[in-house]
């Protein structure tokens, strides 16, 4: 690294007050203590940015994870679609309150009960296809992981069975498969069709990606890995196991300016960030509304949506004060803990440690 840089690097750390550099050590300490092989972190306060990583991006062969590097983003994948769901609310191609049957007749049983809103917040009821052995890309699946899949086949899984009627809140990857034929019905085009020309071309997202079928990823990345006990390299898989409901790749410069346009009103109108922002209860430790997640720290809310598909975490956090929290965590023996995790979070958004 040359000079210049370690000084650009050190006038950003300073510029924030050591918000972005105290997570350095947390990084380290999960990395140490076995929650993660890599780790990527980037904090921003308005203009001022601070990255930083730990760990290496492949335990055979060694080297640094890059800060800029790309990442399975998992669940994240939903606040895209959900995103363009609004989008075309706002065009009036559709309304939150329209039941799914009325756009996608027959495709979802009791439809006629089931409305677009209960698909975004996951008080649809219904069942995930990813509880099914087999159908979960956070489990290791040997070579099944290869494997290419169609969004109705996936339904056909998750329609075989029903949730217990118990008036709990259930998250539910089904939904977001729902919703990613459901812009295509409306559109005309593939779900990552209208991701790309309507979110990352206008934002510039030059290194986010809807992969399909491809099983790698661009470089650089830093390996995943799945204990098995032994850690086994998952980082190549066909992710169309999880479709529209977390597929994505992003880094964390790109998921950091896809949620600052977000909340900022840039790409849906006023009424439906609000919608997107109204959340229900879920006893889950966050409360969810449209492709949306809350958490409440003790010096506030924030948002955005947190990620996982095997050898990725993902969080992308941001407060209504601007600021920004991305990490990307690839898992060691164990996965990083909530707490671990929240820690780092209070420690950017309230300035203080865990």
């Amino acid at each position: 690294m040359t000079q210049t840089m370690m000084n650009v690097l050190m006038a950003a750390t300073i510029a924030l007050g050591g918000q972005g550099a105290g997570v350095g050590p947390d990084l380290d300490k999960i990395v140490a203590t076995k929650g993660a092989t890599a780790a990527v972190a980037r904090v921003t306060d308005g203009g001022r940015t601070w990255t930083g990583s730990a760990g290496v991006r492949d335990i055979e062969r060694g080297g640094r994870p890059s800060p800029n590097g790309y990442f399975r983003i998992g669940s994240v994948t939903k606040t895209f679609v959900a995103t363009v769901v609004l989008q075309l609310v706002d065009e009036g191609k559709l309304k939150l309150d329209d039941p799914i049957d009325r756009h996608l007749p027959g495709l979802v049983p009791d439809g006629g009960q089931v409305t677009v809103r209960r698909l975004l917040n996951h008080t649809s009821h219904l069942y995930d296809y990813m509880s099914e052995p087999g159908y979960s890309t956070n489990r290791w699946r040997g070579e099944a992981r290869f494997r290419s899949y169609q969004p109705r086949e996936l339904l056909k899984v998750a329609f075989a069975k029903k949730l217990p009627d118990d008036g709990a809140w259930h998250y539910s990857n089904t939904n977001y498969v729902v919703l990613g034929l459901l812009v295509e019905k409306l559109t005309g085009h593939t779900y990552g069709a209208e991701v790309m020309s309507r979110i990352l071309r206008p934002l510039g997202l030059r290194h986010t990606v809807v992969p399909g079928d491809r099983a790698g990823l661009p470089s650089p990345h830093a390996k995943g890995y799945e204990a098995m006990p032994e850690l086994v390299d998952a980082t190549r898989m066909n992710p169309s196991l999880d479709w529209a409901a977390g597929e994505m790749i992003s880094t964390a410069g790109d998921l950091e300016r896809f949620m600052s346009a977000l909340f900022g009103g840039r790409l849906t109108s006023a009424e439906s960030l609000k919608a997107m922002r109204t959340t229900v209860e879920t006893g889950a430790g966050f409360g969810y509304g449209l492709g949306l997640q809350a958490y409440a720290l003790p010096c506030g809310t924030v948002w955005g949506h947190s990620g996982e598909l095997i050898g990725y975490l993902t969080f992308a956090f941001r407060s209504d004060s601007g600021k920004s929290l991305t990490l990307s965590l690839n898992p060691s023996t164990r996965n990083p803990s909530t707490q671990e995790i929240m820690g780092i979070a209070v420690k950017v958004f309230c300035g203080t440690g865990s």
